[in-house]
């Protein structure tokens, strides 16, 4: 039997946490028109979510859909102030517990991980199997076709009713959930802080299985990209099998037949935006021209000391360089 979350769902409700969810959700965004009007009758404006919630009135408003390229199209979904800040609430009520229930090895959206650790934990794995670079060191890659549009919302619910027994949560997460759709009962928007702990929630199912029944001891998932790592190319070619029937008939989710892959570290490996060889990782070509199209539109300082700080992980001593040349305004 799984963990029961013991938060109550008028902990998640109170005003309280309403409260302190708006006072993170207007972190950086005290610009924002609409988040300005919703803040000019705050306490008004929270108090109504609340007894809406309460009353288990509450309806998830529409969606504003526009597109992004980082670095591929995506169908960004933005909700309303109101819908945003109890998103902050459940996710700050939700996160602590599930986090807890996560493998080591997963890595997106998660406190203290990110990508830069995923990079760490890579090198260290690679050179735990390859013996510090005395054996061939076999990386199987993987990707899941349309990740989030392909959520499918029934086996979420289900997966959350295993952890939570309150059925006024689950009546809760149910509105966020089925408030979008790609079809349906499928999907989760891209621009919900909910979807990020939802799909780690979802995809616990595979590291789990990943990890108690495939017996993998070396595989490192960041969202819908995971790699496996291996001396022997045989057993990853025959885990793909296992891994394509689990996602396909426990989850609903297909690999993308074009991102399944399996060579040597040796070779280079391409992950998370940079190259990967046994001694070093080189920044991936279609990486560094996305952030020349950046600096080209936005070379202020707090740009270019990110991408500086980004490529600090890698060999790239060369692109900082040129880097520094073209960009770099000394303060007058």
């Amino acid at each position: 039997m799984c963990t029961q979350l013991k938060v109550t769902f008028e902990q998640i409700i109170s005003f309280e946490n309403l409260l302190e969810a708006w006072q993170e959700f207007i972190r950086g965004k005290r610009n924002k028109q609409d988040v300005q009007f919703f803040g000019l009758h705050l306490m008004d404006n929270l108090a109504d979510l609340h007894l809406d919630l309460a009353h288990q009135t509450y309806q998830h408003g529409s969606y504003h859909a526009f597109s992004i390229s980082d670095p591929k199209p995506r169908n960004i979904h933005k909700a309303s102030v109101r819908d945003r800040v109890l998103h902050h609430a459940i996710y700050r009520k939700l996160y602590p517990f599930f986090d807890h229930t996560f493998i080591a090895d997963s890595y997106s959206c998660r406190n203290k991980k990110g990508t830069h650790k995923t990079l760490e934990r890579l090198t260290a794995m690679a050179n735990q199997v390859s013996a510090n670079h005395t054996k061939t060191c076999w990386v199987l890659k993987c990707d899941i076709t349309k990740f989030f549009a392909s959520i499918n919302q029934d086996i979420l619910l289900y997966i959350l009713g295993l952890y939570i027994p309150d059925e006024k949560i689950l009546w809760l997460l149910q509105k966020t959930i089925t408030s979008f759709s790609t079809k349906e009962r499928t999907g989760l928007p891209l621009g919900n802080l909910t979807s990020q702990l939802l799909v780690n929630i979802y995809m616990n199912q595979f590291d789990q299985y990943v990890k108690h029944i495939l017996k993998a001891r070396h595989y490192i998932r960041y969202a819908d990209d995971f790699v496996f790592l291996s001396n022997s190319h045989h057993l990853l070619e025959r885990q793909v099998r296992f891994i394509q029937i689990f996602l396909e008939q426990c989850l609903l989710l297909s690999l993308h037949p074009h991102k399944v892959s399996i060579q040597t570290l040796a070779s280079g490996v391409d992950f998370l935006g940079w190259v990967h060889f046994p001694n070093h990782r080189v920044l991936r070509t279609t990486t560094k021209k996305r952030m020349e199209r950046r600096l080209a539109v936005n070379s202020e300082r707090p740009t270019l000391a990110s991408y500086l700080g980004m490529l600090s992980h890698g060999d790239t001593q060369r692109i900082r360089g040129e880097m520094l040349n073209k960009y770099w305004r000394p303060i007058n």
